[in-house]
C-alpha cells in the first residue's frame, strides 16, 4: 500500500474513530446472521427506517435455525411495508440453504457466501468483515458516492464498466487491518458527510484530495440512471367482502409483490359480476368503485382503481383453495401484505367499524 492509499484509509478511520456510528442494533453483537440480515434489508432502504424492522425480525427469527423453520408467510408478513419482497424470500430460501448444507452457520468464505440466494459481493464482504473480521471491500450506494467524487468518477455506477472502476477502487483502498472499522467508516461517511445533495465537505475528511470537490461539482458525481419515463399500469383490485372478511389470493412467486396476498385483480373493462362468478364461484353484489390510488415501484406507476362490493352467496366447492384466503386482521394468520394492499384493508374495517 503506498503512502497516498495508506493516507486515504487512515483518514477514514480516524473519522470513525471519532464520528462513526456504533449503536446500530445490528453491530450489538454483530454476528455473522445479524450483519446478513441487516444487509439485506439495508438494499435500497433507509438505515432509519430499517431499525424497526430489524429489531421485530430478531425478536421473532433470532437465528438463523428460527428463520429456516418458520412459514415463508410469516417471513413475508414481517417485511409487509419494507418493499422488494424477493429480499425476504431469497433471504428464507437461504437459511434454509444454510440448515441443509452448512450446518445451520454462515458460510466464512466469499465463494460460499455468494452462492446463496441474494448475496452478492458486497453484502458477502459486508458479512466476513464486520462479523470475522476478514479483509473484503464493501460498494454500498454509500461508498460508492464517496470513491466517484473523490476520483471524479464518470458514468452511471449502474454500469458495468463503472461497476467495475468503482470495485477496483473500493479493493484498492480497503486496508488489511481494521477492515470492518474501515468498511463502516466509509458507509457513515457517505451516509452523514458525502450526502447526495449539499454534501457537507467542511466535516469531511477525505475533502482536500477529492476530484469532484477541486471540480466544484460535488452533486454531478456520481452521475444519476439515464432518466427514462415510467410507464403507467393499471389494474382493478376487488374488494369482496363477506362478514367481516375479505378475500385474497396469493400473488406468484415471481413478480410484483412476489407471494404475498392481495386482492383479487382484473382489467379496468372486465366484468366484475362475471370474473367473481367464474374465477371464484362467488356471486358479488353491487359494487362500489373507491378512488384511484397510486403507487409508485421503481420502473413504473401502478393505477389501482378498488372496487368494494359484498358477496351474496358462494359455490361451498371453490370455497378454501389453497392459494385463496378469506382474511380477517384480527383472526387470521399472518400473511405478508404489500403496503397499499394493507391500506385499502384498513380502509374498509373504518367502513366496518
Amino acid at each position: 500500500m503506498n503512502a497516498a492509499t495508506a493516507a486515504f484509509s487512515a483518514a477514514v478511520l480516524d473519522w470513525h474513530e471519532r464520528h462513526g456510528r456504533r449503536d446500530l442494533p445490528w453491530q450489538n453483537p454483530p454476528t455473522p446472521y445479524r450483519v446478513w440480515v441487516s444487509e439485506i434489508m439495508l438494499q435500497q432502504t433507509q438505515v432509519a427506517t430499517v431499525i424497526a424492522y430489524f429489531e421485530r425480525f430478531m425478536t421473532r427469527f433470532p437465528d438463523i435455525a428460527a428463520l429456516a423453520a418458520a412459514d415463508v408467510d410469516e417471513v413475508l408478513h414481517l417485511w409487509s411495508g419494507l418493499g422488494y419482497y424477493a429480499r425476504a424470500h431469497r433471504l428464507h430460501q437461504a437459511a434454509r440453504h444454510i440448515t441443509t448444507h452448512h450446518g445451520g452457520s454462515v458460510p466464512e468464505t466469499l465463494d460460499q457466501l455468494q452462492r446463496l440466494p441474494g448475496i452478492g459481493r458486497s453484502t458477502a464482504g459486508a458479512v466476513l468483515s464486520f462479523s470475522f473480521g476478514q479483509p473484503h471491500a464493501i460498494l454500498d450506494g454509500n461508498v460508492k458516492r464517496v470513491l466517484a467524487r473523490y476520483h471524479a468518477v464518470a458514468g452511471w455506477p449502474g454500469q458495468a464498466e463503472v461497476q467495475r472502476r468503482l470495485w477496483t477502487l473500493a479493493e484498492h483502498y480497503t486496508p488489511r487491518e481494521q477492515t470492518a472499522a474501515y468498511n463502516q467508516g466509509m458507509m457513515d461517511l457517505g451516509a452523514s458527510v458525502c450526502v447526495r445533495a449539499r454534501p457537507r465537505c467542511g466535516r469531511c475528511p477525505l475533502a482536500p484530495d477529492c476530484a469532484a470537490r477541486r471540480l466544484a461539482r460535488q452533486e454531478c458525481f456520481p452521475e444519476p440512471r439515464p432518466a427514462k419515463r415510467k410507464a403507467v399500469r393499471q389494474t382493478r383490485m376487488l374488494l369482496l367482502q363477506r362478514g367481516d372478511r375479505v378475500l385474497l389470493v396469493r400473488r406468484p412467486p415471481d413478480g410484483v409483490w412476489g407471494g404475498l396476498w392481495c386482492p383479487p385483480e382484473c382489467d379496468l373493462e372486465a366484468d366484475y359480476i362475471g370474473v367473481c362468478r367464474h374465477r371464484f364461484g362467488l356471486h358479488a353484489g353491487p359494487a362500489q368503485a373507491w378512488p384511484v390510488r397510486r403507487h409508485t415501484f421503481s420502473h413504473f406507476h401502478l393505477e389501482i382503481h378498488p372496487l368494494h362490493a359484498r358477496v351474496q352467496s358462494e359455490d361451498p366447492a371453490v370455497m378454501d383453495r389453497p392459494e385463496q384466503l378469506w382474511y380477517n386482521e384480527h383472526t387470521s394468520k399472518r400473511c405478508g401484505l404489500a403496503a397499499p394492499v394493507r391500506r385499502l384493508l384498513q380502509v374498509l374495517e373504518e367502513i366496518r367499524a
